[in-house]
């Protein structure tokens, strides 16, 4: 699907500020294999491109009106999802190094050590893990075991990729709160049992 010129495209962005679907399709379908291309250079990964295209897409939608005052979409469509790509590898990163300062942080008392193996790591996050509702769990063992899309993961559950998004996030907040008490309980007999 070509749009010839920029005249043209002018017009496809007018038409989209207004409300019209048809020419939003339009428009993602002209970029989207573009911008996925540009963006699986930046993070190194399908899946990760196709989750930054689809937001900013979202994201052209929702605040459709700008586009009126927008001469050049290309390079604003470039910018635009190279800067959603930047932040989401922030946030990768920031939540890996989160990660390893957790386990570093908890390498002082082990969990899985010979005499109370039933407090091992995996012990441990399989019961934080099961305690999540139904859903939440089933989206966070897709997304974290099976290594699934947001997309895959909504079209598999029949749910929206928001939902899937919502899902994950909570999932993960209640895991990291439940370790956290559970560590600090087993820090708490620690402390009384050697004083």
């Amino acid at each position: 699907m070509s749009i010839p010129d920029s005249v043209a495209e002018n017009e496809l962005l007018q038409q989209v500020a207004c409300g019209n679907e048809q020419a939003f399709r339009q428009l993602f379908m002209h970029y989207h294999q573009w911008l996925i291309s540009h963006i699986v250079r930046l993070t190194g990964s399908m899946g990760q491109a196709e989750e930054v295209v689809q937001d900013v897409f979202l994201k052209l939608w929702l605040n459709r009106e700008v586009l009126v005052g927008i001469q050049r979409f290309k390079p604003y469509l470039f910018v635009l999802s190279r800067n959603h790509a930047v932040n989401v590898l922030k946030k990768t990163i920031k939540e890996r190094l989160r990660r390893q300062q957790w386990e570093q942080a908890h390498e002082l008392y082990p969990l899985n050590n010979e005499e109370e193996p039933t407090y091992g790591w995996y012990t441990l996050l399989d019961e934080a893990i099961d305690q999540l509702p139904d859903q939440q769990r089933k989206v966070y063992l897709l997304s974290r075991y099976e290594q699934l899309t947001y997309n895959e993961i909504s079209g598999q559950m029949k749910i929206s990729r928001e939902t899937v998004k919502k899902y994950i996030q909570l999932a993960i907040a209640s895991i990291t709160s439940y370790i956290k008490k559970k560590i600090a309980a087993l820090k708490f007999l620690l402390f009384f049992c050697f004083f």
